[in-house]
Order: C-alpha cells, then structure tokens, then sequence
C-alpha cells in the first residue's frame, strides 16, 4: 500500500513551478557569480598591463575594457568630491575624486585619489595636490553606479572646496565645476608613499555571496519537495488494544 496520499492537481502544479522557479534562481545567480569572477579577473588584468595613450582609446571604451592610461596636464585646485561613508580595512572614511585637466582637451576627467579615514566622524584634511603639470596613471573605468537614488547630493548648495556627496554622478560635478566631464573616471595606481589606500575592485556583489544565494535558491527548492511530501503523507492509525 502506498505511503502517499494522492495530491491534488493544484498541489502538485505549486511543487512543481515553486521548485522550477528556485532551482532557476539558484542557476541565475550562479550564473552571475561566474560573470563577476570573470569581471575580477579583467579588472585585475588590466590594472597590470601597460599604460596607453589617451587620445588612442574610444572616448567610450565597452563596457568590460579597463584601459589603464597615462593623463598629462594639471589638477583642477579648489575643488574635490568626497564620495561619503565608504570603508576600508574596517575604518569608515570617504574616497576622494578631483577634476584633472588634460592637455590639449577642453573637458575634465575626475581622477580617483583613494581613500581616506575619517578623524572622529569629521572629513579627513586632505594632502597637497601637485599645483603645476604632471602625469597621472590608472584605470580608466565607468564612475560607481549610482543606484536607486534617495535624494540629491546637492552639490551647488554647498560651499568651499570640498563637497560631499553620496553617489558620483558625472553630470551633476560637470554641472557644478561649469565644465564638461569626460564619461569615465581614471582610478590612480597605487603607490606605497601616498596616504591614499588605493585598494581598487569593482564596486559589484562579490562571486562569493551570489554562490550563497544560490544555496539559499536550492534550499528552498528542497524544502518544497520535502513539504509535499510530508503533506501528503498517510498517517498512522492507532491499533485497538
């Protein structure tokens, strides 16, 4: 005899979708764990090739090219941007862009310093810029995604040379510095004698924790298997003594 009850048509059909819907949750996100794997390991690549030249790249290069260029000209003094409650090493600080001038262009390109601690919950004091030419080197790679946005940063609304802001939009900083701003930002190489941490990763969900969804995925796929199951189940009956 069997142990099972029979189900009925609409139980079985909620098992049925519920697990071919999680199941392709979970392959989804492991799909997307591999494409962030293989994003890190371009990223990585690129941070160590060599140095190009600027005007030799499309002025938007595809999405997955992390060119890594040498910037002639001169920063723009008097004006940078601290993207706002970011970490590092398990410290709360802020990462610093500043607008660059490159030669021989009439628009700007917003150079990533690194990062730096806050001091008691207070703006750190930011280190001397170079006030004459010079030479820049680091990534060229699309500004950190913006989001869902809550609110404005409110750049023309605040004074001196350092804003804050909570997301990097290349257009409001554009607007703000009364310029045009190429679509890009230039992450600067890292150096040991800098007091910027210059850690730089792509600001996505790591591959790790896709994985972990995608347990979570399965596991809810068993789980409604194993509900039907006990569901519909044959109950003992109790024996007469």
């Amino acid at each position: 005899m069997s142990f099972m009850r029979r189900p009925t048509w609409f139980a079985v059909a909620l098992t049925v979708v519920g697990v071919l819907v999680f199941v392709r949750l979970g392959m989804w996100q492991l799909d997307r764990a591999g494409e962030k794997e293989d994003l890190l390991r371009r990223y990585a690549a690129a941070a160590a090739a060599g140095v190009e030249t600027f005007g030799d790249i499309p002025e938007t290069p595809p999405v997955d090219a992390y060119p890594r260029l040498a910037l002639h000209g001169h920063f723009v003094l008097d004006h940078a941007y601290l993207l706002d409650d970011q970490s590092h090493g398990g410290r709360v600080g802020v990462l610093v862009y500043v607008p660059f001038a490159p030669a021989r262009s009439d628009r700007l390109v917003l150079v990533g310093l690194g990062f730096l601690p806050k001091d008691g919950g207070a703006n750190p004091h930011l280190p001397p810029l170079p006030s004459g030419d010079t030479t820049v080197r680091g990534l060229y790679v699309p500004p950190p995604g913006v989001g869902v946005r809550m609110g404005g940063d409110r750049l023309p609304e605040q004074r001196g040379p350092e804003k804050t802001m909570v997301y990097v939009d290349l257009k409001d900083i554009g607007a703000d510095l009364g310029r045009l701003v190429y679509p890009r930002v230039l992450l600067l190489d890292a150096d040991p004698g800098s007091l910027y941490a210059r850690d730089w990763t792509p600001a996505v969900m790591p591959p790790a924790r896709h994985r972990a969804y995608a347990f979570q995925w399965f596991t809810f796929a068993l789980a409604a298997v194993v509900i039907f199951f006990i569901l519909h189940r044959k109950r003992r009956r109790p024996t007469d003594r």
